[in-house]
């Protein structure tokens, strides 16, 4: 089990793990060991998850999720698997942590008569000190 939160934790056999070569640190070592982890997870159908975090998940992986619903991470920063599969599963827990937050609604408010009252009175009074500085306005003629 991969605990997310308190409430919510997913399943080992929901992520599937594959190692590929890493294009990263490692030096000559990066040609002959597949150090990269690519991680992906099927929010979509994944039992453990809200609906409503699902689809929130999904929103927030933008590019990193498939038309299917499927997560991709790729993690290739560290020089061995064991860091690099540990970084990915942090990224997707990371994702998740955020996908559960439920987001304000915005409540749209209206500009009182009051305020509009004073926004445009400001507005006379400047044009007024504007225009009484033209030429032909006043004593410059």
């Amino acid at each position: 089990m991969i605990p997310v939160t308190p409430t919510l934790s997913l399943d080992d056999r929901e992520v599937e793990l594959s190692f590929i070569r890493s294009s990263g640190p490692g030096g000559q070592n990066v040609n002959k060991v597949a150090t990269a982890v690519q991680l992906r997870f099927d929010a979509r159908r994944s039992p453990s998850l809200p609906n409503d975090v699902a689809i929130r998940l999904m929103a927030l992986a933008g590019k990193r999720a498939t038309t299917d619903g499927v997560i991709v991470i790729t993690a290739n920063r560290h020089r061995t698997q064991e860091m690099n599969r540990k970084d990915a599963i942090d990224r997707l827990v990371e994702m998740i942590v955020k996908a559960t937050h439920v987001p304000k609604r915005r409540v749209a408010t209206k500009v009182s008569k009051g305020q509009k009252k004073q926004r445009l009175e400001g507005k006379r009074k400047r044009s007024g000190v504007k225009s009484s500085r033209r030429v032909g306005a006043g004593e410059w003629d």
